[in-house]
């Protein structure tokens, strides 16, 4: 077999690929005995017919299509691999020419990654928000908390903002009820916007065994989307206390025992969680600009396979889920349809060339993926999936996505990489020292990377 490569382009090639007739005999070997199994001829056992007998009854060139189709993937593999090609999907092949007992003749044109040059970026600098918590944040948090462990006690009085109120609920639309439009029993905190649109102002000023009708758009259920006349019964209000911010509520809610002790703790948490935040958003605004430094073609059908997966999985996992369509997801966003189309194409390009400009520097590092990276890795997925670490590793393994996640991984490490070489300075002009956070937010980085370009992945390992 000899091949030849043709580049058409940063991101595509053409492959031109001769292979001898001799090559094929396995391949031809193989297509008589399927259709072997596969037909009958009278006067011969199943299986048995000789090859002259099948060109007789059937035609050579059924053979020759049968032995050509089982050759084709192995002699394209070994043309990608003898010019040392990095493809993406599958190629458009083209048989240019076929002679019996002569030659095989064919072209395969298929998408490949970009040459990178990745630059020195050791001279990025961003800057980050500070870390403050103030007297205010840690009230906020406390009060929170206080609300948690609020009590009810039933009152005689009409509802009022902050009430929990026990009501029973019943939908029609044109007049109808929906068969999951009636709801007893259930409990409301006024003003919490938990409910329907409308349901407030319904409600306040109703004394239990009060009732009143109102309109709203249903946001669930069978009718989703659709206006409804929507009666609500009061059966009962009830009043929320709030216990008394002193040592006895420190005590009740927490380990601590004095209120100033939970308070330095809430303080402490914000502290922590502002930190957190801070290193994401560094690892962000690194990554904007290391791909600011990058010159990254993207594959045009890499990109429009990436679009429609976004897509798709939006209209058919998120928003089904939400008992929403597109259309009505883009009026509450209060957005066009090119808007749309617009900011999904820039995401699934910047998703495409994060996967490409970490790939590469995970080669020009070296950076390898140790067992217990890849296991913290797999334990912190299984936790944002909702699944058991053993049910995740599982699912990983029967699904051959071990080589993904050890992507996700090796991606958050170079970046961290990039990271470290960085200057990131917060909003006071201080110098902001991130060798002291822990790796889960460069993990958890490379794992956003990944799943904004599921398409690009699995376009690779085609």
């Amino acid at each position: 077999m000899k091949s030849a490569v043709e580049t058409l382009n940063p991101t595509r090639v053409r492959l031109t690929v001769e292979v001898p007739f001799e090559e094929l005999k396995d391949s031809l070997d193989a297509a008589y005995k399927k259709i072997n199994q596969q037909v009958t001829v009278k006067g011969f056992r199943k299986g048995k017919i000789p090859a002259r007998v099948i060109d007789q009854r059937f035609g050579r060139g059924a053979v020759l299509e049968e032995a050509v189709n089982d050759a084709l993937p192995k002699f394209y593999t070994e043309a990608v691999n003898e010019a040392e090609l990095n493809v993406l999907g599958q190629p458009e092949v083209d048989i240019t020419e076929l002679k019996d007992n002569e030659t095989l003749n064919f072209t395969a044109e298929v998408d490949v990654r970009p040459s990178i040059e990745i630059p020195d970026y050791s001279g990025i600098e961003v800057e980050v928000d500070a870390i403050e918590v103030s007297d205010e944040d840690v009230d906020k948090a406390v009060e929170e908390l206080r609300e948690r462990f609020a009590s009810t006690s039933p009152v005689e009085r009409a509802a009022e903002d902050g009430d929990v109120v026990t009501i029973d609920l019943e939908a029609k639309v044109e007049g109808e009820v929906l068969e999951d439009g009636v709801a007893s029993g259930v409990s409301y905190t006024i003003g919490s916007g938990e409910l329907l649109d409308g349901i407030d102002d319904a409600v306040k000023g109703l004394e239990a065994g009060g009732e009143a009708t109102f309109t709203s758009e249903l946001k669930g259920g069978s009718a989703a989307g659709k206006e409804a006349e929507v009666t609500v019964k009061v059966t009962q209000v009830a009043a929320r206390e709030l216990p008394s911010l002193d040592d006895d509520f420190a005590q009740l809610a927490s380990e601590f025992d004095t209120l100033d002790e939970l308070k330095a703790d809430s303080r402490k948490r914000l502290e922590n969680m502002k930190q957190y935040d801070q290193a994401t958003q560094a690892q962000e605004r690194v990554l904007e600009k290391l791909l600011e430094l990058v010159e990254v073609p993207v594959p045009e059908k890499l990109l429009a396979d990436e679009i429609q997966t976004r897509t798709h999985n939006l209209e058919h996992h998120q928003l089904g889920q939400m008992g929403l369509d597109l259309d009505k997801y883009l009026e509450i966003q209060g957005k066009s349809r090119e808007e749309f189309d617009a900011e999904t194409k820039e995401q699934a390009e910047k998703g495409i060339k994060t996967q490409f400009v970490l790939d590469e520097l995970v080669n020009k590092e070296k950076l390898n993926v140790n067992q217990e990276e890849l296991t913290e890795h797999l334990m912190r997925r299984a936790q944002s999936s909702g699944m058991s670490p053993d049910q995740f590793a599982q699912a990983v393994v029967e699904g051959g996505q071990v080589p993904m996640l050890v992507g996700e991984v090796a991606r958050g490490k170079a970046l961290a990489v990039v990271v470290e070489a960085a200057t990131v300075k917060d909003t006071n002009g201080e110098v902001v020292d991130l060798e002291d956070e822990d790796d889960e937010t460069a993990a958890a980085e490379g794992e956003q990377t990944e799943a904004t370009s599921d398409a690009a992945e699995e376009k690779t390992e085609a």
